[in-house]
């Protein structure tokens, strides 16, 4: 369900709704593919992900491989909103929009994904989205989906979850309910966990004050 645009879908943004200031993010990619996420560059592979927001009267910071015409913090409230009526982390809902789409609402994939989440058109149809384009739509579906298979495999198998969402429950289910042997899918998993970790420890800070 990956978006695969002309843009590298792990050179994407992660950007929070808050004002309060917070380090940045830096990410690499290592030879076997896995993504590496920090907020302390200490690889001269890193490359700043994520800046810290402009305060008020600044301009913001361009951030390198935002996706084209992509404004992350404009789905704010519709993520806030998703999140909160299906009891999903919005660091998940964040971590799966970057990596899906980079916050690209018309990105689309070979397969048929649609939207900031990617959602299949099956997936679309049983969560009621009429226009996987829609940012609000397709935020409720993605996040409904994700509450699901969170219900199905359970809060202490994220891995599974994500593995589920990548690439479908059969899949996980065909496979004795491990993370299917797929190259998409291997990278996925990971990189979507660490991805919401840091967002998640960010929130975490920034609540702290």
């Amino acid at each position: 369900m990956k978006y695969r645009g002309p843009q590298s879908a792990f050179l994407l943004c992660l950007v929070l709704a808050s004002r309060a200031a917070f380090a940045d993010i830096f990410m690499f990619v290592d030879a076997s593919g896995a993504v590496h996420y920090s907020d302390v560059p200490d690889d001269p592979r890193y490359e700043v992900v994520a800046r810290t927001p402009a305060r008020e009267g600044e301009q913001p910071q361009p951030v390198p491989g935002l996706a084209p015409g992509a404004t992350p913090t404009a789905y704010d409230a519709a993520i806030h909103v998703a999140s909160a009526a299906a009891e999903v982390p919005p660091a998940l809902v964040r971590a799966v929009i970057t990596v899906e789409s980079g916050f690209n609402p018309r990105a689309q994939s070979r397969a048929g994904a649609k939207g900031l989440m990617q959602l299949m058109p099956e997936t679309a149809r049983r969560y009621g989205v009429s226009d996987a384009f829609d940012p609000e739509q397709n935020i409720q579906g993605g996040t409904r989906y994700l509450a699901d298979l969170i219900a199905r495999f359970g809060r202490e198998n994220l891995e599974l979850v994500l593995a589920a969402y990548n690439a479908g429950e059969t899949a996980v289910a065909k496979y004795g309910n491990r993370i299917p042997p797929y190259r998409e899918t291997l990278h996925y998993v990971p990189n979507v966990i660490r991805l919401f970790r840091a967002l998640s420890a960010r929130e975490t800070r920034t609540a702290g004050g």
